[in-house]
């Protein structure tokens, strides 16, 4: 019989995403789509040249209209049906959800949603490019609803305590380098069960630091629902 009690926490990475067709956008040397990480993912590159950034989402958002969920995104959101999941992703995009995920958490932001640069609060939907001129309810100009480097991270708290109640957590398509989610697997109880699902796993000290980890060197499409069927039978 299924455990229909069970808690799983997936944390995924631009891996998971990859596997639909969506770039990672960071080249061996740093660089993403041939631009310095800083200038088009900070407040600084933000305000040194605004065209540049917007220019540089509203290509990641074209690209995402063109691609669709993988197997694995489809496999998570069906075992909705036979458990208690919560997904924590790094991914911008909006696959788990397009899959039929409920209850996701987005720690960088959304690429399908702009914000007013000078009121924060106001968040909409957007589809289509974010241009100069284009401006909040208030009059100030958006910008793209994205968490850059050096801003805080809002939905930390919110995956924190969903973390810490997890039964299983499931790490999938990141290397949990980058800081704070990095640190997140840390506050997952003590018995539970860790799984860390990448073809080429590389541990982290929090990882390290689990007795209940199982690594799987397999792809999040390949992986995923081969995992939650042994996890929930």
């Amino acid at each position: 019989m299924v455990n229909t009690k069970k808690k799983i926490v997936l944390l995924s990475g631009a891996g998971m995403s990859a596997e639909s067709g969506i770039n990672t956008f960071r080249d061996a040397d740093g660089l993403w789509e041939g631009h310095d990480v800083m200038s088009v993912a900070s407040i600084e590159g933000w305000y040194q040249n605004q065209p540049l950034v917007l220019n540089f989402y509203n290509q990641r958002r074209k690209q995402l209209n063109q691609v669709s969920p993988n197997e694995g995104h489809v496999a998570l959101a069906k075992a909705q049906q036979c458990a208690d999941i919560s997904i924590i992703t790094q991914n911008v995009d909006d696959l788990h959800e397009r899959a039929g995920s409920n209850n996701v958490i987005h720690l960088h932001g959304e690429l399908r949603k702009a914000q007013s640069t000078l009121y924060p609060e106001y968040v909409c939907p957007w589809d289509g490019d974010i241009q100069l001129g284009d401006v909040c309810p208030q009059g100030a100009q958006l910008r793209p609803f994205i968490v850059w480097f050096g801003e805080d991270v809002p939905m930390l708290n919110q995956a924190i305590v969903q973390i810490a109640s997890a039964d299983v957590v499931i790490v999938v398509g990141t290397s949990m380098q980058v800081y704070p989610a990095a640190n997140l697997v840390s506050f997952a109880p003590e018995e539970a069960e860790i799984f860390y699902l990448d073809p080429k796993p590389q541990l982290n000290n929090a990882l390290k630091a689990r007795k209940n980890l199982t690594v799987i060197e397999q792809t999040a499409a390949v992986g995923l629902p081969t995992l939650l069927a042994t996890i929930l039978q």
